[in-house]
């Protein structure tokens, strides 16, 4: 009975975004151009192939695809005291792994919300630390709220801004529609971005002195989450909110994504699509994550991710043996950020990660 009534409210919520545009499909292979990976096809089927054999390279080898050098550029910039009174502490920037065509993108921005136990960036802290990674086309205020309460329960939060997302969006966008996309290869690499630029924020908490180190991330956040702990071992704990073990299948069905399927659909199929998309896919690193202890949300009437390929994932963790606890919210994908699910979601995240590091 209440399954109707939740899937109107989030069509509803939905449809107040007005600026979705519908982009050229695009096999972005200048995006693998500049990877050791060269092609000069200029037609649909070579094209094609080359994806697909870059894609079988980078599966060969996924931990180099997602490691980056390390990097002594850490800018840290006191916030004012007006901030500072909310608990964040100051501005996080340092350079990206993985230089796009955009300057904007290229310079990563993430907000440090420490906990009172912790000491100050330049001092030795022991205690325990998580990196936020917000939803996708969050603003700068997204996940803000959260990185407080994790604090004030003694989880430092260091949130992160997704490439080409708030100060990383160049002039051109209004959202962030590089990051998924109806170009393939973009699409691959910007995501990758995401977990260089993560995996990057975890060394500088290393740095820091943290040793117990999390992880948290929500809907697109929750995957680039996932494909982090799969290849950084000092993660200890991964609390990942609404989850798919695919890529392409949320893309194709998902409500929030209509508009990048309409830029898919002629071009390409879902078997394919899937296959091109298995360096950003959970499904691909499962036994990867044997020793994280994970937190899997779900919402049970979600219509951007489909409640199916929740329970996949989750049945997935349960078959492999994988330590897992599981939370199903009683409401959709949009209304878990409303009164008063975004309180139980809030609370769930917070209570896993304090009680696993």
């Amino acid at each position: 009975m209440l399954a109707p009534l939740f899937h109107a409210w989030e069509r509803r919520l939905a449809s107040a975004t007005k600026d979705r545009v519908v982009r050229p499909f695009d096999w972005g292979i200048d995006w693998i151009s500049s990877n050791g990976h060269h092609s000069n096809t200029t037609d649909a089927a070579g094209a094609a192939d080359s994806l697909e054999h870059w894609v079988e390279e980078v599966m060969r080898d996924s931990q180099a695809f997602f490691t980056a050098p390390r990097t002594s550029e850490f800018d840290f910039t006191d916030s004012p005291n007006a901030l500072r009174s909310t608990g964040e502490a100051g501005t996080l920037r340092f350079p990206s792994a993985l230089a796009t065509p955009h300057p904007e993108n290229n310079i990563v921005v993430a907000r440090w919300f420490p906990s009172k136990d912790a000491s100050s960036p330049g001092t030795k802290a022991r205690g325990r630390a998580v990196v936020v990674l917000p939803q996708w086309n969050s603003n700068a205020g997204g996940h803000i709220g959260l990185s407080r309460m994790l604090a004030r329960v003694g989880v430092s939060a260091l949130r992160l801004s997704l490439p080409y997302h708030d100060w990383r969006m160049p002039p051109e966008l209004a959202r962030a529609d590089y990051i998924v996309s109806s170009n393939i290869a973009r699409t691959v690499q910007v995501c990758r971005q995401a977990v260089l630029d993560t995996r990057r924020a975890i060394q500088w908490l290393s740095d820091q002195g943290f040793e117990r180190i999390g992880i948290l991330g929500t809907s697109l956040g929750s995957c680039l989450s996932l494909l982090t702990s799969a290849h950084e071992p000092k993660i200890r704990a991964q609390a990942l909110n609404h989850v798919s073990p695919w890529f392409a299948d949320v893309v194709w069905r998902g409500l929030s994504t209509q508009h990048v399927r309409e830029g898919l659909n002629g071009h390409i199929d879902l078997e394919r699509l899937r296959r091109l998309w298995r360096p950003i896919s959970p499904y691909s690193y499962l036994d990867r994550v044997r020793d994280t202890r994970t937190l899997l949300v779900y919402a049970k009437y979600d219509l951007t991710f489909p409640v199916d390929l929740s329970r996949q994932l989750v049945s997935e963790f349960a078959q492999r043996g994988l330590p897992h606890q599981v939370t199903v919210l009683p409401c959709g994908h949009y209304t878990s950020g409303s009164a008063p699910f975004k309180f139980v979601d809030g609370y769930v995240l917070t209570k896993f990660l304090r009680s696993n590091l």
